[in-house]
């Protein structure tokens, strides 16, 4: 699993790890097994948010590791509908309590919209993201978080946080994968020293059951998801791909091999996936989808 061990440097110098575990939807036991699973491949990035209600459980699957906790990159979320200062510095302290890992490697803030305005208003609370962000400064110069950044933001919102904060945003998390590349904003954060990270990088399972995708996996002697993680990685993205058995986990992380340029921009330009519900723009709160 050497591309477990790849790693990006942040603007500020911390390495990220290219491929982590998403863990939307997953709690208890099943979450437990599949960290402790991740672990023993050789994972050592995890993605969590308070709006998935198992930091908790992610704390105690890193403290039940053994690993030393500075091999382990921990990432988690600001409340979508936290737009206040006070507001902001509960849910960071929270978290800092509920994970009980000693800092958090990485904190943004989930969206620059609440869930149920999220691209419905336009209203993009450029105030409240301000006062959040400022929060989060406060926290990561107190070395209580090792990086900050932002998630589902567009170039707008980013724009905003640079004009009235003083650190640049290590990160920007976003909906990216085969069939929905959002090639703009990349370029944008890419010109910002902005790291892209990309949720969902296999489309919520959608994009399993595509023909075209499958054949040219088949090309390259891959299943689609790993198809669609390496796609992920060659952008320059940090990939998330969300899994529970060992066996998926495995496979989502053999991505030792390389899409031919001429490949690369076919999937860039792929069709959006038909009947691809609105529920999938929504992390936290939408329908479930395919697991992968």
């Amino acid at each position: 699993m050497k591309m477990l061990k790849e790693t990006y440097t942040l603007n500020n110098g911390v390495e990220i790890p290219k491929i982590g575990l998403g863990t939307w939807q997953m709690h208890d036991e099943k979450i437990h097994n599949a960290i402790s699973a991740a672990f023993e491949l050789g994972y050592r990035h995890i993605d969590t948010a308070e709006a998935y209600g198992n930091e908790k459980e992610v704390g105690e699957a890193v403290r039940a590791s053994g690993l030393p906790r500075e091999e382990i990159f921990v990432t988690t979320k600001v409340l979508a509908k936290v737009k206040d200062y006070e507001e902001a510095k509960k849910c960071i302290e929270d978290s800092l309590a509920t994970l009980d890992i000693g800092y958090i490697d990485l904190m943004i803030i989930h969206c620059p919209q609440p869930w149920d305005e999220y691209n419905r208003s336009e209203n993009r609370y450029k105030e409240g993201n301000v006062a959040v962000y400022k929060a989060l400064e406060e926290f990561y110069k107190a070395g209580k978080i090792r990086a900050i950044g932002v998630s589902n933001f567009k170039e707008e919102d980013i724009e905003n946080i640079l004009e009235n904060c003083e650190v640049v945003p290590a990160v920007d998390q976003i909906l990216c994968h085969i069939s929905n590349t959002p090639h703009s904003l990349i370029g944008y954060c890419r010109k910002k020293g902005i790291q892209i990270e990309a949720y969902s990088p296999i489309a919520h399972g959608e994009i399993l059951q595509n023909e075209a995708i499958a054949k040219m996996a088949e090309k390259y002697g891959v299943s689609v998801a790993r198809l669609c993680v390496r796609y992920c990685l060659q952008l320059g993205a940090v990939a998330l791909p969300k899994a529970s058995s060992k066996a998926h986990l495995a496979e989502n992380a053999d991505t030792g091999f390389v899409i031919s340029e001429e490949d690369m921009e076919l999937l860039k330009n792929f069709e959006k996936i038909k009947d691809y519900g609105e529920s999938s723009r929504f992390p936290a709160f939408g329908g479930s989808k395919p697991e992968y």
